[in-house]
């Protein structure tokens, strides 16, 4: 099974992170300064940015508000069940988390290959009971398959501000 091209650009991004302080990581706001955002620190919640940065470098559109996690719902084709590439949109206190559903470990968690997971991209698992919705690009050709398991002995992210 071969990965949409959104999640193939995330992957690249993996180990890349927040700079704490006055320096900012330059790849972070150089996706800001493409997107055409006001926002100028990468402290800032970034987890809808780096959805809507490997969107817009595949070729996809994202939500207008891309930089709310909660916005993600307006966008694309619901779905009912997780695949891999799909958008899974996320609550939490004071808020929301979006990132790419990646897989799903052996206790039934889903990994999520986000930005602003412990403040940098990374793959996490979450909870399925912490799922407000499952999105996907609107005029995408798929088919769904399984998810693929993949051992995770990792804690379940609990907050990603």
């Amino acid at each position: 099974m071969t990965e949409p091209k959104w999640i193939e650009i995330a992957r690249k991004d993996i180990g890349i992170k927040e700079i704490p302080g006055a320096k900012h990581n330059s790849i972070i706001m150089g996706w800001l300064k493409k997107l055409k955002s006001w926002i100028v620190t990468d402290e800032d919640p970034w987890c809808g940015t780096f959805c809507a940065h490997c969107m817009q470098e595949a070729g996809y559109a994202y939500p207008a508000k891309y930089y709310r996690a909660l916005e993600w719902l307006t966008w694309g084709e619901h779905l009912q069940q997780p695949m891999v590439g799909c958008v899974a949109v996320f609550t939490r206190t004071g808020g929301g988390h979006v990132g790419f559903v990646v897989g799903k470990d052996s206790s039934g968690r889903i990994l999520v290959l986000g930005g602003n997971q412990g403040n940098q991209v990374c793959i996490t698992p979450f909870e399925t009971s912490r799922v407000a919705g499952y999105r996907f690009p609107s005029r995408y050709p798929f088919t769904m398959h399984p998810l693929p398991v993949i051992e995770s002995n990792a804690l379940s992210s609990s907050n990603e501000s």
